[in-house]
């Protein structure tokens, strides 16, 4: 009787990762006349444009995470880009959901099929058309939630649950929350000015009815020239008299990230790039009133399955869907507001958080990160998530050399 042996675990990789432009999730937004299947079909596609050497039919399958699926969101979204994308109809595809960290899951998710050996290249991303699908539309929450308090009435309203940390934790001021939000719009501005933006994005074809053709080709929600004079006045529309603003919040968005993850003995054998190596990833629950914290538990699990502590992290690239959420982050680990190691280029607060999509563009910033630090090898990608949860990968940097630092 044959006999089988444990499958050995694979070093998975992160080839290269790209987004679409961010538009404003409004009437007159960027994307206001685009579907959000479009957005994320254009970014497979320049993930195959910018890899010729990989045979489309050697990709394993094809991992599409939505939070709102319905509409044009909705159809099996891996299946469906996928074949929208020109990929031979041998490739599968499925939709994944884990709100914010929609695309973050579908990367973890797939490098694990990857690194038992059931697959050796796959896709994996995330799209959301806030414009067409705001969060929570249509949704029917279990009565049980609130009628057993299982959660608070107004847990699931992110702004709340940020205003919630703010109660909890006095420090976490709103003039720290300022600063930081002022601060995020600084870096992405600088970032862009430096050409670190601009490459990974996918110009995107529009047409209006009114205006007619356009080309996306870059962010839409960053303010740059914010200053701390400017939001302090704004008003708290979660609570009367409350901390949480349009300055220290992501803005509603619309847009698309995917990448293109493989094991690294076939990156090597189809001369793909290596740009990062997968470490360890954790997701980890807390209450959904304080959802912001999610963060600081994963990226715990994440370090200790790694057996790396928060010190041997060089880069970090933590989502901003509020301020005082990473404020909050930032205080547990010991980690002063203004790090350099924090969000280099910005961060949602200015770019914008299409929901699932968000955690492959922390992936695909940190890579670059990567290439151009070669003194640094460990960094990490983390987010909070909606109903309480976080989600955190550790990855370690291709290009470290002892030389450099």
């Amino acid at each position: 009787m044959p006999t089988s042996s444990p499958p050995t675990v694979r070093r998975v990789v992160f080839v290269d990762g790209v987004r679409t432009p961010f538009g404003r999730a409004r009437k007159d937004g960027l994307y206001a006349h685009a579907r959000a299947d479009d957005l994320a079909v254009k970014t497979v596609r320049e993930l195959l444009r910018r890899h010729p050497q990989l045979p489309p039919e050697r990709v394993d399958d094809v991992a599409l995470a939505a939070t709102t699926q319905q509409g044009d969101q909705g159809l099996t979204l891996g299946r469906t880009v996928a074949m929208l994308s020109g990929l031979p109809p041998t490739v599968p595809g499925f939709a994944i959901d884990r709100m914010c960290a929609g695309a973050m899951t579908a990367v973890t998710t797939t490098a694990a099929a990857i690194g038992v050996g059931a697959q050796d290249v796959t896709i994996a991303g995330g799209v959301e058309h806030m414009g067409h699908h705001p969060m929570g539309f249509d949704a029917d929450p279990n009565p049980r939630f609130t009628a057993e308090r299982l959660v608070a009435a107004d847990a699931l309203n992110m702004g709340v649950t940020a205003e919630n940390l703010h109660d909890r934790f006095p420090a976490l001021t709103r003039e720290r929350a300022d600063a930081y939000g002022v601060a995020s719009q600084e870096k992405y501005a600088a970032a862009l000015a430096a050409g670190r933006i601009e490459p990974d994005l996918v110009p995107v074809a529009l047409r209006d009815p009114e205006h007619g053709w356009g080309l996306a080709t870059a962010d839409e929600p960053p303010r740059p020239g914010t200053t701390v004079e400017a939001i302090a006045g704004l008003p708290t529309p979660f609570r009367p008299g409350g901390r949480v603003t349009a300055g220290t919040s992501a803005p509603l968005t619309d847009g698309a990230a995917s990448c293109l993850l493989a094991a690294e003995d076939v990156a090597e054998e189809l001369g793909l790039p290596v740009r990062m190596r997968m470490v360890s990833f954790a997701y980890a629950g807390v209450e959904p009133e304080v959802m912001g914290l999610g963060p600081v538990p994963a990226t715990e699990k994440a370090l200790a399955r790694a057996g790396l502590t928060i010190d041997d992290i060089g880069l970090i690239e933590v989502n901003e869907a509020f301020a005082v959420q990473v404020l909050s982050f930032l205080d547990a680990f010991g980690i002063a507001d203004d790090d350099p190691r924090v969000n280099p280029y910005g961060g949602a607060i200015a770019v914008g958080h299409p929901l699932a999509s968000s955690g492959v563009r922390l992936m695909t910033q940190l890579a670059r990160q990567f290439e151009e630090r070669p003194e640094v090898r460990y960094g990490l990608t983390t987010m909070c998530v909606g109903l309480g949860q976080g989600g955190t990968v550790v990855w370690e940097n291709p290009h470290f050399t002892e030389d450099a630092r």
